[in-house]
């Protein structure tokens, strides 16, 4: 059984289909990775399997599961997932070290002991243990990015929902965050994954997911994706992709 199995996925804004009959499946320890221009539904379809979004038609499981049922517990479904947008959305007000262990404390009633020990396993984990005590304030660009994922890790997901999270970076700030998602690649964690990325995304992912106008118009392996599009919008994206890294 698949982890995650998404089938006839739609989304509709405004009269607008930001995506169109969406079929994924994502096996256990997979890494998928989203690419696609701006606006080809690919933040959509996180927020839908995070339940943040309301899918007008088709279903989604996790874990055999139907969580688009209208009977489904949204809250107990995201218990079970990590998401970290571009956007760090750190409490300002509280230290790394709360941050990272408020929804363990407080969703999942794990003491704050142990809570607290389990955060500074992580924050040594991905070099931060010396900002336990720090404000986000304080901290660089990479390093709040970082305290995001590893505050998504902290309650033990079946799946991390990554988006986007390099693109609010400066570049030098980029590989300190690439590392973390390798490193979580190294130790099986199921992740689904939005990147501008190419290279990386070349070098990470099990399976790569070509989005266009909402619709899922190729999937493959990353040599299959990179080296040898099927379709001529896929090459033209992965061109234009190049192009724009020449100017």
């Amino acid at each position: 059984m698949s982890l995650l199995t998404i089938e006839g996925l739609w989304k509709n804004y405004h009269g607008h289909n930001v995506l169109r009959g969406i079929d994924l499946t994502v096996e256990a320890h997979e890494v998928v990775c989203l690419i696609g221009a701006s606006g080809s539904g690919k933040s959509t379809l996180l927020r839908c399997v995070n339940l943040l979004e309301t899918a007008d038609d088709g279903t989604i499981h996790l874990d055999g599961e139907e969580i688009t049922d209208v009977r489904a517990d949204a809250d107990g479904v995201r218990k079970r997932m990590g998401i970290v947008f571009q956007a760090f959305n750190l409490f300002p007000h509280m230290t790394v070290l709360d941050n990272i262990t408020l929804a363990p404390r407080k969703v999942h009633k794990v003491g704050r002991e142990q809570a607290e020990a389990q955060a500074r396993d992580l924050l040594a984990r991905f070099g931060l243990a010396a900002k336990a005590g720090s404000y986000p304030d304080q901290l660089s660009g990479g390093q709040q990015q970082r305290a995001a994922i590893i505050r998504a890790m902290a309650t033990q997901p079946r799946l991390m929902l990554l988006d986007e999270v390099t693109s609010a970076l400066d570049p030098e700030l980029v590989t300190e965050v690439l590392g973390v998602i390798r490193e979580l690649k190294e130790g099986g964690m199921t992740m689904i994954l939005t990147t501008h990325e190419m290279g990386f995304c070349r070098e990470i992912a099990d399976t790569v997911c070509f989005l266009d106008g909402g619709v899922l118009l190729e999937r493959g392996t990353p040599e299959q994706i990179f080296s040898n599009p099927g379709r001529p919008r896929t090459r033209e994206f992965l061109q234009s992709v190049i192009d724009a890294r020449r100017l």
